[in-house]
């Protein structure tokens, strides 16, 4: 086959980012070619709000990409996200034909567990087999070559809103490329921070985005459980604007450079005292004692609204609104019948699974361990999406990396399984957890 090139668009609410990677018959690993990212427009909290926008923000990502790397880029892949985001399991049993099971069989089974009732706006955009079960034995992953006579499959099913991957869709097509993928951002994260081990044992990954946070849950090796909520970082800056009393430019400021400011790089500057006559001074409320250990510089990070804020503070609106996201993940999961609290514990990734301490904050709050997240398995130009912000960008790349131009999607096809290639086999065991 030679050298093949992989492309992956992260349309998210903050920034849309494009990799471009190149793939050969003899690498383990795609190696980074292009890469770039660009602030999103026209789109909030996952969803496409004005096509033109969003058209002009992936455009920028993508050409910027395409000069990095020295190529023109076709078909790509991409992420999808949203509140909307449901998820479920179903089962398909099919008789086996010839006593040995094929590859046909699998896919009837497959093509049986999709057939079921959904709302007209709802599409399935990933079918994703959990486990087989052949004559009764169950925990099997890939069955092809067993003998048997009745065989089920077991299958994970995420959908999103027919619109939503629609517009999402147009709006990358009208750049002339071909949507060859659309994958939920939660799946895509999966793919590039956890391990095999923690999928084995149980697992909760928490991605929290910009807009949005989603939630995955594994259970013995697969996929039990994908849900999202239109919660993000841009909350949490939001609430930072609000208690501070700063532009919302200035409370993004503050919460990336959480860790300088509480480790009070930026010396305090204590004002000299009035030395206005006391009878000419203006009557002033009486003022509450201030802990000027508490009290932190911020003009280090060009912030003109305010000299200094409260640590605390800052701490306990960041505290309040990421136990308030963890609360509604913990929440949807519950009302699947899941548990958020898995035995190998919770996995942050995402923008905000930089801030400071929250691996602790996570754990003290669900009361299981938990670890950030950082994307690994690529090669090349990766400095700059290393940091956990760009898993689900990477994730993209590793889900096309066994696809190789023949696939089987739902979403390409509006939800149609599509054709079976020469290397079907490759593709399928890459399904398997």
């Amino acid at each position: 086959m030679g050298r093949r090139i992989i492309s992956a668009i992260d349309v998210g609410s903050s920034k849309v980012t494009t990799i471009i990677s190149t793939l050969d018959d003899d690498d383990a690993n795609p190696s980074v070619i292009g890469v770039y990212t660009h602030p999103a427009q026209g789109i909030k909290k996952g969803q496409i709000v004005n096509i033109d926008d969003a058209t002009n923000s992936i455009s920028e990502s993508v050409t910027a990409a395409e000069r990095m790397a020295g190529v023109t880029i076709s078909d790509v892949y991409i992420t999808i996200n949203g509140q909307n985001i449901t998820s479920m399991n179903n089962k398909g049993v099919v008789a086996v034909s010839g006593g040995e099971i094929t590859m046909e069989d699998t896919y009837r089974a497959i093509e049986n567990a999709r057939t079921l009732s959904l709302p007209q706006d709802l599409n399935p955009i990933h079918i994703i087999p959990r486990e087989f079960v052949v004559d009764n034995q169950n925990g099997i992953k890939y069955p092809i070559g067993m003998t048997g006579q009745r065989l089920e499959v077991e299958t994970h099913i995420i959908t999103a809103p027919t619109a939503g991957w629609k517009n999402l869709k147009k709006c990358v097509e009208q750049l002339g490329l071909t949507v060859y993928d659309i994958v939920f951002t939660g799946w895509a994260s999966s793919l590039a921070v956890l391990t095999d081990t923690e999928k084995e044992l149980g697992v909760a990954m928490v991605d929290i985005g910009a807009g949005t946070s989603s939630v995955t849950i594994f259970q013995d090796g697969a996929v039990s459980f994908s849900g999202c909520v239109p919660l993000g970082g841009q909350n949490i800056t939001s609430d930072l604007a609000i208690g501070l009393q700063v532009t919302l430019e200035e409370a993004e400021k503050i919460k990336l450079n959480m860790h300088n400011v509480f480790q009070d790089k930026v010396k305090v500057e204590i004002k000299d005292q009035d030395s206005t006559p006391a009878l000419l001074r203006k009557p002033q409320e009486e003022e509450k004692p201030v802990n000027k250990e508490d009290m932190v510089d911020i003009k280090g990070l060009d912030i003109q609204s305010k000299d200094k804020v409260s640590k605390s503070m800052i701490k306990n609106i960041v505290d309040a609104r990421l136990e308030e996201i963890l609360d509604m993940l913990s929440e949807i999961v519950t009302k699947a019948g899941y548990d958020i609290k898995m035995p190998a514990g919770i996995v942050m990734t995402g923008g905000s699974s930089q801030l400071m301490s929250v691996s602790k904050k996570v754990s003290d709050h669900i009361g299981v361990s938990a670890r950030v997240g950082y994307p690994k398995g690529l090669t090349g130009m990766t400095e700059e999406i290393s940091d956990p912000s760009y898993a689900a960008a990477q994730g993209l790349i590793k889900h096309a990396m066994d696809d190789d131009g023949e696939s089987i999607n739902t979403s390409k096809q509006g939800g149609v399984i599509g054709s079976i290639g020469s290397k079907v086999t490759d593709w399928f065991k890459s399904l398997m957890p």
